[in-house]
This record gives structure tokens, sequence and C-alpha cells, in this order.
């Protein structure tokens, strides 16, 4: 078996939807032992969700590899029980309930440190776990719109737009995994676990960037510029004779090449476009010099053209042709998954390359409850076929 970053982290994972389970499955592709906790009788209610093949959502499939199920009824005495015992004995616990609901479960802070001292718990959530939003629910377009990221997406008179996908659910995901792993490294150094909090909001917030820079530092309002860059000109997508291409010329060096390999390179000694200041003031203008120069040949032809000066230019593809795309394909972001009587799944790979200790498939996405004798065996906690099915039956 070989050796990847978390080889031997066991993870308790009680989450359910997209943010916890985007995140449980990262550290499970780096080689963490998650074990999925599920409610009976149904399970995470994203198992029931979207196009699905042999009675397998593809949705739950894609964001639950690396993990095996257990079910446990746990507002059932026998199943909260089973519950801490895995906790003894486990590296790290990730939830995304709202906020105060471990608490009522009997696992705050000091009843978790009384169970295991060294458990590391992630919670992830809305508006955090404190503060007037606290309580309140929290879905990711909702979230979008109260950042200010909808307020900068989308054409200049258009109304604010959502981005195209749940994007606050998986920066929150994504940060929760990142804070797990610098705890576990914080654990090396002072022997004590710790709490781990990842909200949307401030995932999403954390993403303003300059944005939010520009406004702290002079109090003007970002405005939504549509496909333009708000600070450097020319940037964007530009029509050619068969279609638009995306184009980023954002240092002076690259622009030169851009302009000269479009016969437009006088353009730079005119004192409407020589510094960036006067391009930005001047957008309009010198986009339509670019735009009447490349309607002189197609996307294609403009993509190698530009690619070759190191002009940093893309067709603008959608998603089946983004995944079918040479580069993606070699770089493996799609891979085929088997799950046991139900044949192959498609789904995206693993971004983060390590050369030594790389990400791979271990396990498929689980049956539900298919795993707890296993799981209990395996993590040497003693416990019977009776205790277990007690633990997993609602009311028990």
């Amino acid at each position: 078996m070989s050796i990847q970053p978390l080889t031997g982290i066991r993870v308790v994972d009680l989450t359910r939807i997209l943010s916890g389970p985007f995140c449980t499955m990262m550290l499970g592709d780096m080689g963490a032992d998650v074990v999925k906790v599920e409610d009976p009788p149904g399970g995470d209610p994203i198992r029931h969700i979207g196009a699905g093949h042999n009675e397998l959502s593809w949705y739950f499939a894609s964001f639950n590899r690396n993990k095996r199920s257990i079910c446990l009824d746990l507002r059932s005495t026998q199943g909260l029980e089973a519950l801490k015992k895995l906790l003894g004995t486990a590296d790290v616990l990730v939830e995304n309930f709202r906020p105060g609901v471990l608490e009522k479960l009997g696992l705050s802070r000091g009843q978790i440190a009384q169970i295991n001292p060294r458990l590391i718990v992630a919670s992830i959530n809305g508006f955090g776990s404190t503060g007037p939003y606290a309580g309140r629910p929290a879905f990711d377009f909702v979230v979008q719109a109260m950042s200010g990221f909808m307020s900068v997406t989308g054409e200049r008179d258009g109304a604010p737009l959502r981005t195209g996908l749940p994007i606050t659910d998986l920066i929150a995901g994504l940060y929760a995994a990142f804070g797990v792993v610098n705890a576990l490294r914080a654990r090396d150094l002072t022997g004590q676990g710790q709490r781990v909090e990842a909200s949307m909001m401030n995932g999403i917030l954390s993403m303003l960037a300059y944005l939010a820079s520009d406004f702290l530092a002079t109090g003007a309002v970002p405005a939504k510029q549509g496909n333009d860059h708000p600070i450097t000109a020319p940037y964007g997508l530009f029509m050619t004779a068969d279609g638009p291409i995306a184009v980023a010329p954002s240092t002076d060096a690259i622009l030169r090449r851009f302009l000269d390999e479009l016969g437009l390179a006088a353009l730079l000694e005119s004192d409407d476009f020589k510094t960036n200041t006067q391009r930005v003031a001047n957008r309009k203008a010198l986009d339509g010099h670019i735009c009447a120069k490349l309607a002189g040949d197609t996307q294609d032809n403009w993509v190698r053209r530009l690619n070759a000066r190191g002009v940093p230019c893309g067709l603008v593809q959608d998603i089946g042709e983004a995944l079918r795309d040479p580069q993606v394909l070699h770089q493996e972001m799609v891979i085929s998954v088997d799950h046991p009587g139900r044949g192959p799944v498609e789904m995206l790979g693993f971004p983060v390359k390590f050369s030594d200790t790389p990400c791979r498939i271990r396990h498929p996405a689980p049956d539900l409850g298919a795993h707890a004798a296993e799981v209990f065996e395996d993590w040497g906690i003693p416990y019977s076929l009776a205790e277990l099915e007690a633990a997993s039956c609602p009311g028990g």
C-alpha cells in the first residue's frame, strides 16, 4: 500500500449535502480514513438528488468517494454512544450542522475534550458560530448576495448575478480541509486538538481580494465590469471572425507582443494609449481597434498565433468542451470510478498533484450503512452486531 499525505488519520464525517462532503472528500483523497456517519433510514439527502444510474446518484458519487458509511441514529442513546466511541479513537470530526447542534447532542467542546483531548473538530456553517447572524439558515445564493460578490458579477448595466456554481459551499469546504491539515500539524507541536471553523460568508469575503482592498483604501464601492478588468486594459472577450476568445495581456511586455501580432503596436505611441491609466480611460476605443483586427481570422487561428507569442489567450468553452480538452485529460482531471454492481461513473479527478504521495481512489462512494462492523473492527472498538443494529435503528 502506497503512503499518502493523510495515511493513518481517522475522520468521523457528520456532514451532508455539499460543503462538508467536499471537505471530507479532499481529506479522503489525501489518504484519510473517512467514516461517513448517516441518519437512518435514508442517509445523506444528496443520495436521492440528481441524475442516477442503478439507484446511484452521480451527485452523491462525485462528492463521497474514498469514504466508508455507517448508519447511526444520533437521537437514540445507543447511536450517540456509538458515535462517542468512534470519537474516542478518531483524529478529526467534521460537521456542518447549524451552530449549537453539537452542544445539544452533548458534544460541547469541553465534553469532546473529555472523550478525546487530541480530537480536531471542524465546523462548517453559514455565518460563523458567534455574532448576530450565527443562528440564521444559510444557502449559497443568499450568502453570495449578502457578501457583495453578486454586486460585482454581471454586465455593467445588468442585474447582480450569482456565479454558476455554489461557490460559497465549495470555498467553505476547501477552507475547512485546509484548516484541518493545519490543526493536525499544530497537534504535532502541542499534543492537543482544537476547533476549526470555516463559514461560507468568511470564505467568500476572502475572495473579494483587491476589490475589498480598493474599498477599504479609498471608500469607492466597486461596480460590475462584465468581462473587463477593473484596473487593466485591454482585457476580456474579443470577437474574431467566428466567435469570441478570452485575452489577458496583463503586463506591458505581453501587451506589446499582443498588439504587435495584430499590427497595432503603433497604438502604444498614441497619447490615448501610452499608459495603462490612459488605456483604461479609453477602453472602448482601444477595444474597437483590437476587434477590427481580430475579425480577420478565426478563433482557433488567433488562439494558436497569440499563444505562440506568449499572450494568454483561450477559447470560451462550455463544460463539456472543457472536460474533453486535451490538457484536462492529460492532467487526469476526469477519472472513472467503478461502483460494484452499478458500473463506472466519470467524475472530476484530483486538482493537487503530489510527486511521491499521490491522491488515489481507494473506495467508491459507499452504500448506506455498508461498513459498520468493518469500521468498528478496524478502529479497534469492541461492539457486537446487536449493539450496532440498535444504534442504527430510529428510536432504538
